[in-house]
């Protein structure tokens, strides 16, 4: 039966793949069939998304985007793949006055110098199938602001803007480039029952009209732009938040 959503047989890369979003879309996409890379810095924690997973010919790649030396060479052993989600990041919550450089420079590195460069690498090392897709996970936090998250609302902007400067480059090759930007999604927070995180966790969840999301919500968005089914979609932003963004 014709199936424009299947990702069945192809080969999928994903990265912040250890935890949280990135593991449930390793998970899902191998539900779907697709052979996926999965990469992060903890390979403990690879093992047990791998664990998790169905299907045959799953890789754990060790490595870490904010190293250049990793970079090349993790795309040296990858084969030619069909997507990739970019789904690797990290959190610095400070006011603007206290801003630090080293602080600064840490979090642009993890959340959008390092997706720059592996990009960069993969297209230049044609690693990227033609008609290929990447989505970036990006965040509501772009334009849903929060005081003392103002590197990472950057980042996550400046996310948005390469994606679509990508998207209009690689037209050509009829690789395509789109971005999710996520609500919420609690993943380990929710397993600690500290007074104070459950009191976050009330106030998060009144404010999303269809409540809490799940990993699983944020794979299958991926799972169709990775699909044949998204053929005719690049640039794009797509949220998906529970309507957080509607109050």
């Amino acid at each position: 039966m014709y199936n424009p959503f299947s990702i069945e047989g192809k080969t999928i890369l994903v990265t912040g793949a250890s935890s949280g979003i990135g593991k449930g879309i390793c998970i899902d996409c191998s539900k779907m069939g697709a052979k996926v890379h999965l990469m992060a810095r903890n390979e403990e924690r690879l093992n047990e998304t791998l664990m998790l997973m169905e299907g045959e010919g799953h890789v754990i790649h060790k490595s870490d985007l904010s190293v250049v030396d990793d970079i090349y060479d993790l795309v040296d052993v990858l084969p030619v793949i069909d997507g990739v989600v970019l789904c690797a990041g990290i959190v610095k919550t400070m006011p603007v006055k206290n801003i630090r450089e080293d602080a600064m420079f840490e979090i642009f590195n993890a959340n959008i110098l390092g997706n720059i460069r592996f990009c960069s690498r993969l297209l230049k090392k044609k690693k990227l199938n033609h008609g290929g897709s990447v989505v970036f996970i990006s965040s509501v936090s772009t334009f849903n602001v929060k005081v003392g998250n103002s590197l990472y609302s950057a980042t996550k902007g400046a996310v948005n803007s390469f994606a679509k400067a990508m998207a209009l480059e690689t037209s050509k090759q009829n690789i395509r480039v789109n971005c999710i930007q996520p609500g919420f999604v609690p993943s380990r927070l929710l397993n600690s029952g500290a007074i104070e995180e459950d009191d976050f966790l009330k106030f998060y969840e009144e404010r999303h009209p269809l409540g809490f999301g799940t990993p699983s919500d944020i794979a299958n968005g991926c799972i169709y732009l990775l699909s044949d089914a998204s053929r005719w979609v690049t640039g794009s932003i797509f949220t998906i938040d529970g309507g957080y963004t509607l109050q």
